[in-house]
C-alpha cells in the first residue's frame, strides 16, 4: 500500500463518484476504479458498494477512511517539517559565548532568530574562549561568539563586531570626573584583569595596550567573571579596561569613560567548524552579521 493509493480512496470516499473523484484527481476513471480494487483486493475487505448509478461507502470503509486522513496528514506534517528544517526555520543549536557577548551582540541576534525562526530551540553555554574551542572542535557546540584574539586552528573564525575599550572606574575616583581618560593615566592604579591562563590571547592584548601606553601594569586581582570585575572595582579595589559594551552592565559606584585617542579596539567573533553544513548554523551566522552591520 502506498500514499497515493490512500490519496485516491480518501477522494472517492468524499465524493462518492468515481468521475468526480477522478477529475479531482487529475486522472482518468478507469486506472482510479483498478486502484480502488486492488486496495480492496490488498485489504481483503468491501470500501465501497457499487452499482450503475450510485457508490456508497462501507462501514469498513468508513473505519479506514479515518484512519487514512490521519496517515495523510501525518504525511504532510512529516514534509513540511523537513522543508522547514531544510530552511534552516526549524532545529536546535548550541552557541557558546563569552561573559561580555551577553551585553549586546548576543541578546540582539537571538531577539532577531526567535522573531524570524520561533520554532528553533537554542542551547546557551558560558565559556571562555579556550572552553568554546574545544567544545567546538567535539561538536558539543555548534557555534561560538569569542573575543579576539584566539588560537583556535582549523576552525573558521569570523570577526563580526569591533568596539573601543572604556576605562572602568570607582565612581570617586580621580579620573572619573574627566570626560576621557588617557590609558598612561592608569599606570599607578591596580588593574582587575581575567586570568591569563583561561584568556591568554585577551589578556596579553590588554596588557599590551597597558606597554604601549608607556607602562607595565599591577595587576591586583584577576577574577573569571565580569560581574566580579565590575563589583571589585565598586569596592575601590582597581581599576579595569573593558569592550564598550560594558556601559549596558550598570553597577552602583562604577563609572565608564571612553579613552583618549588613540583609542585601543578589541572585536567579537564567531567560531564555528570549517564542514558544519547546517542550514540553520547559516542562518544564525547572517542574522548575526546583519545585526553586526545595523551597530556600526
Amino acid at each position: 500500500m502506498e500514499l497515493r493509493h490512500l490519496r485516491y480512496f480518501v477522494a472517492l470516499a468524499e465524493e462518492l463518484h468515481f468521475g468526480r473523484a477522478a477529475a479531482r484527481l487529475d486522472m482518468a476513471q478507469p486506472p482510479l476504479s483498478q486502484q480502488i480494487r486492488a486496495l480492496e483486493s490488498e485489504l481483503g475487505v468491501a470500501l465501497f458498494t457499487r452499482t450503475t448509478r450510485r457508490v456508497e461507502i462501507t462501514s469498513a470503509g468508513r473505519s479506514f477512511l479515518a484512519e487514512a486522513r490521519r496517515v495523510l496528514a501525518q504525511a504532510e506534517r512529516a514534509v513540511r517539517t523537513a522543508k522547514r528544517a531544510a530552511r534552516g526555520e526549524i532545529g536546535h543549536l548550541t552557541i557558546g559565548f563569552v561573559p561580555s557577548a551577553d551585553l549586546d551582540i548576543l541578546p540582539r541576534v537571538l531577539s532577531v532568530l526567535r522573531t524570524r525562526f520561533p520554532r528553533v530551540e537554542v542551547e546557551l553555554h558560558a565559556l571562555l574562549p579556550g572552553q568554546q574551542v574545544e567544545a567546538l572542535r567535539r561538536r558539543r557546540i555548534q557555534l561560538g561568539f569569542v573575543r579576539l584574539p584566539v588560537d583556535a586552528g582549523g576552525l573558521i573564525v569570523e570577526s563580526v563586531q569591533r568596539e573601543p575599550l572604556v576605562a572602568a572606574l570607582p565612581e570617586h575616583h580621580p579620573l572619573a570626573r574627566r570626560p576621557r581618560v588617557r590609558v598612561s593615566d592608569l599606570r599607578k592604579d591596580p588593574l582587575i584583569l581575567f586570568p591569563r591562563r583561561i584568556a591568554p590571547d585577551y589578556h596579553d592584548l590588554l596588557v599590551g595596550v597597558c606597554r604601549q601606553a608607556g607602562f607595565t601594569p599591577l595587576v591586583s586581582h584577576e577574577t573569571e567573571s565580569m560581574q566580579t570585575n565590575i563589583g571589585l572595582i565598586a569596592a575601590g579595589l582597581g581599576v579595569s579596561l573593558l569592550p564598550h559594551s560594558i556601559r549596558n552592565l550598570r553597577r552602583r559606584g562604577v563609572v565608564y569613560r571612553p579613552l583618549a585617542p588613540p583609542v585601543p579596539y578589541v572585536e567579537m567573533a564567531l567560531a564555528y567548524a570549517r564542514d558544519d553544513g547546517s542550514t540553520l548554523l547559516r542562518s544564525v551566522l547572517q542574522i548575526t552579521r546583519e545585526s553586526a552591520r545595523r551597530t556600526r
